[in-house]
């Protein structure tokens, strides 16, 4: 699912694409072939798996536990938040180190929501949150306005973190900050967010979060078929964004982006102001990682600071760096990797989880460039680069 090329042979860099019609721009979306594939994972994501938790008995051989479904929300969560990174730095080759705070937004704001529909079931029978009773509060802080309303915190999960990026971003690219330096900034920010939601007096519970949530919309939060539906409606979201993006990338916008990231100054040469073309591939980006927060936080149970540590950022760029950025397809592979031998080695060696990361980051970034997704065709070419080498009277 690479992007298409920038522009035909021979045309020329200035031979940007006009759009095409919607017919031809439908029928390059997908190959026939990716298109079954789609739907069997979205049949097998939001039906079979739901469906395998609650209609089959434990002893079952296909029956899926609570505990799986848990888990394999959380990496689809952790899986939106990679094609949003990709978005940003596979398509566009701006490397951001700090989308965790979008995330942890997102998160907070569904949090939110959460916390006040415990409404008096909490340890002080109160209407204020327990960690507001414990802190002394009197009332709830401007901040939490209207926040038993679900609708306004879904308007909270995007504006929060489309907002955020959208002002960042401005100041940012109209001062044609970037590289290295567009990536140091992005990682004070999410500190600098994680040390600010560390304080008690902030009103967003200090270092322990928010947990302990009883219902969602009405339905209690533990129970087996709400569980279910939060993963099922995760599994729609992605692959719904997955068809999104994958348009986005082949229109004249998206190849405008790819113009960007291989040649910002030959674009602007061309007509073209990048800072429009940043600007929104940047918000749309945070945008995704905040609606992934809300869908992580209520299958997950808890969103704390930590959420927003400089490290939980830098292991989004390694999602999207090991399955191979600039294809969509693999930072989802990506994430599923790398969070499913997490979850294994972080049982057995929890210790060295982090060495374990960052030799793998070295692993990828020296031997494979292009990922996972690319490792077939890197051996491909590196067999066909041997076979071409050989002396004649030693080949087959």
């Amino acid at each position: 699912m690479t992007s298409p090329p920038l522009s035909s042979p021979g045309a020329g860099f200035a031979g940007l694409p006009q759009a095409l019609p919607h017919a031809a721009r439908f029928a390059r979306l997908f190959s026939p072939r990716q298109w079954l594939a789609l739907l069997a994972a979205a049949a097998l994501l939001i039906v079979g798996l739901p469906l395998a938790n609650l209609l089959l008995p434990e002893g079952h051989p296909l029956h899926v536990s609570d505990y799986s479904i848990t888990l394999l929300g959380k990496i689809l969560c952790y899986a939106l938040v990679a094609l949003a990174m990709d978005l940003i730095w596979g398509y566009t080759g701006i490397l951001s180190l700090g989308h965790g705070v979008f995330f942890a937004l997102g998160g907070y704001a569904m949090g939110m929501y959460l916390m006040r529909s415990i409404g008096r079931d909490g340890n002080y029978q109160s209407d204020l949150p327990d960690f507001m009773v414990f802190l002394d509060w009197k009332e709830l802080p401007w901040t939490w306005w209207n926040t038993d309303s679900f609708l306004w915190c879904m308007v909270l999960v995007v504006a929060v973190p489309g907002l955020l990026a959208w002002i960042f971003g401005w100041f940012a690219f109209r001062s044609r900050i970037k590289g290295v330096y567009f990536s140091i900034i992005t990682q004070a920010l999410t500190f600098a967010f994680m040390l600010l939601f560390f304080r008690n007096e902030t009103g967003f519970g200090g270092n322990n979060g928010f947990t302990d949530f009883k219902r969602i919309l009405g339905f209690p939060i533990a129970a087996a078929e709400t569980r279910a539906t939060l993963f099922a409606i995760t599994a729609f979201v992605l692959l719904a964004v997955l068809v999104g993006a994958r348009w986005l990338v082949t229109s004249k916008f998206g190849r405008v982006l790819t113009a960007i990231r291989d040649a910002e100054n030959r674009t602007m040469f061309c007509g073209y102001n990048p800072l429009g073309y940043k600007l929104t591939i940047w918000t749309l980006s945070a945008v995704l990682c905040g609606i992934a927060g809300a869908l992580y936080v209520p299958q997950v149970g808890i969103i704390n600071p930590g959420e927003m540590s400089p490290a939980n950022s830098i292991e989004i760029a390694i999602w999207a760096a090991v399955g191979g950025r600039g294809t969509l397809i693999g930072p989802l592979i990506g994430a599923g990797l790398v969070n499913g031998f997490k979850s294994v080695f972080t049982v057995w060696f929890p210790e060295y989880w982090l060495y374990c990361l960052g030799l793998l980051f070295v692993v990828v970034t020296l031997y494979m460039p292009k990922g996972v997704i690319g490792l077939k065709a890197s051996l491909s070419a590196a067999w066909a680069e041997r076979k071409r080498r050989k002396p004649p009277e030693t080949r087959a």
